[in-house]
């Protein structure tokens, strides 16, 4: 085969994975077919595999076994997709401080904690789980398994043309052959991604909840890494750049087309910010310790401002205060302080407060009225595990 029938092949290939119906606009939801059962060897081997999965992830200690959170995201994705769809889900909570959530072609669910993080409302919680399920229903992991099979069979045939090829440059067309090839099954992913997503904004349109919140995500996620990267002194992201490799669409790309897919009618729903408020007060804390962790700064503050456009509360007062403490800085740990402070006036039941209040009032240089929050932490904590470490912080407590 001559060079330059090789890359018109490798061209060819690339055209077909760039054009499937995922890129095709979703106007309105389209009937359900119910549980899609697998056909064939190849897709009963792939179910197995997903199977398999599940069942060591039903034992995984990242699992959050808390029923009445599972709970919870299973009533949502029930408003947002239907309950006759929903009804094949199974989800499971994965302890992992990043923006992410998954479904597997049999049903399998996993949303990850630093999601809970990234949306303030139940409507923003709703486009992900949402998007998540329009990847099920539409069968994209099946899709995509049998084009990465295709297009490693096209790839393995065409070195052996090439080996066998006396040109110099059959290597080369070869090189260029994979390139196509590669670069048509990315975009073949970022098309999946770009129907999923208007497959979860009609889900959203039909829904009682707000359409509009499906394209503020992504002003969150772009104003997150802006955050970050500020705070590290890099320059500005861009985030209408597509490169080779890319799994994703560009965030600015899919928060337009969200807005632009949203219904007008909808402006005016409830959002159910109060609702999720409600359901992440009990993990909150945790969730945000996770994420100071990572030792991102910017993009930890950010996210506990975020979270408190609805309103502060006691808990982010706490963790952003753990936030500047951790970084240590002297002017942090002034800043530290005063969130503190702010903490303890709107729940003085917070033990955590009072210990951070504590040490960053010794460290400060103010050990004398450190005294009285750490006391007040013991009467709260007596069994606390720094209990020990904390009475002798205290003049005379130790003894």
């Amino acid at each position: 085969m001559s060079p330059r029938r090789m890359r018109a092949l490798g061209a060819g290939i690339g055209l077909l994975l760039a054009s499937p119906a995922a890129a095709q606009q979703v106007a309105l939801l389209p009937p359900y077919q119910g549980v899609y059962q697998p056909k064939g060897v190849d897709e009963i081997g792939l179910w197995h595999e997903y199977d398999e999965d599940e069942r060591a992830l039903a034992a995984s200690s990242l699992v959050v076994r808390d029923q009445h959170l599972t709970d919870y995201l299973h009533t949502v994705l029930c408003d947002t997709v239907g309950k006759d769809r929903c009804a094949s889900a199974r989800i499971y909570v994965i302890r992992a401080p990043v923006f992410n959530a998954t479904m597997a072609a049999n049903g399998t669910m996993r949303v990850f904690t630093g999601l809970f993080l990234r949306v303030r409302n139940e409507a923003e919680l709703a486009t992900v789980l949402g998007h998540e399920f329009g990847h099920f229903e539409r069968r994209h992991g099946l899709d995509k398994f049998k084009a990465r099979r295709s297009s490693s069979d096209a790839v393995a045939w065409m070195a052996l043309l090439a080996g066998m090829a006396a040109t110099y440059g059959s290597m080369s067309s070869y090189q260029n052959f994979q390139l196509s090839v590669y670069g048509g099954l990315y975009r073949y992913g970022r098309d999946q991604e770009r129907e999923a997503d208007r497959l979860g904004i009609a889900y959203l349109n039909q829904s009682h909840l707000r359409p509009q919140a499906a394209s503020a995500i992504w002003q969150h996620v772009m104003e997150e890494a802006e955050a970050s990267a500020s705070a590290k002194g890099l320059k500005k992201p861009n985030f209408k750049t597509i490169a080779f490799a890319d799994s994703h669409p560009p965030e600015a790309e899919r928060a337009g087309y969200l807005a632009a897919l949203a219904a007008p009618d909808g402006a005016g729903r409830d959002d159910g910010a109060d609702r999720y408020r409600a359901a992440l007060a009990p993990f909150l804390g945790q969730f945000l310790d996770d994420q100071i962790k990572l030792n991102d700064f910017g993009a930890s503050d950010y996210l506990i401002q975020n979270l408190a456009t609805t309103g502060w509360t006691g808990t982010l007062w706490t963790k952003r205060g753990d936030l500047y403490r951790t970084r240590g800085n002297p002017r942090d740990l002034i800043a530290a302080t005063e969130f503190y402070a702010n903490a303890v006036k709107l729940d003085p039941t917070l033990a955590e407060a009072h210990r951070g209040l504590g040490l960053s009032l010794i460290k400060t240089g103010r050990a004398s009225e450190a005294v009285v929050p750490l006391q007040t932490y013991l009467g709260l904590r007596p069994d606390a595990t720094d209990a020990g470490m904390i009475k002798m912080m205290i003049p005379g407590e130790s003894k």
